[in-house]
């Protein structure tokens, strides 16, 4: 339930951010405006030249001028900045877009932010918890679930674990999982 004097994020959802970090500006480079930004995302195409980002606590709205790659960084010039003094005050400020530039995703995916908070539930109606953290371990995700006693639970990301995910509801239904020795 949520406080009364709780912040009003903009988000449809108590729980769902107004705004996601991208990145964190870095000391600017060379005397024409630059900066380098320290990636935090896959999303690229949400950093092309034209695109509105926003910097810093007040989120700022600044427009990309042009981009290029100064590995592991990426190079950010912004309309209206061309000098290094003025984009220096940008130094490790974040950077974020609004969470409603995201492209809408295909039926039964979902971005990491929408799924974190959901209750989860086995098969047989059983609480486990509230999906806290996704951890990426290369095969698949794996989904940490913590219960109100502090334990956790790792559910496999998988389609034979996942049967649900309902985001008006807050839940998610997994499948009873077997354990080896279980019943012995």
């Amino acid at each position: 339930m949520p406080q009364e004097d709780s912040l009003d994020t903009g988000s449809r959802d108590a729980c769902e951010p107004a705004f996601l970090i991208m990145g964190k500006l870095r000391r600017a480079h060379g005397i024409l405006g630059e900066i380098p930004l320290e990636l935090h995302t896959k999303m690229l195409e949400l950093l092309n030249a034209g695109n509105i980002v926003y910097i810093g606590e007040d989120y700022k709205p600044y427009t990309i001028e042009k981009t290029r790659w100064k590995q592991p960084f990426l190079l950010l010039k912004f309309k209206g900045i061309s000098d290094r003094t003025v984009v220096s005050q940008l130094t490790n400020q974040l950077l974020y877009i609004k969470a409603t530039q995201l492209k809408p995703l295909p039926k039964g995916e979902f971005y990491y932010h929408d799924i974190i908070g959901l209750d989860v539930y086995e098969d047989s109606g059983r609480f486990l918890g509230v999906l806290e953290e996704i951890l990426e371990t290369g095969a698949n995700d794996v989904y940490l679930v913590r219960d109100d006693t502090g334990e956790e639970t790792l559910i496999p990301a998988t389609m034979d674990m996942i049967q649900s995910v309902d985001l008006e509801e807050g839940r998610m239904i997994v499948s009873r999982m077997e354990w080896y020795g279980e019943g012995d």
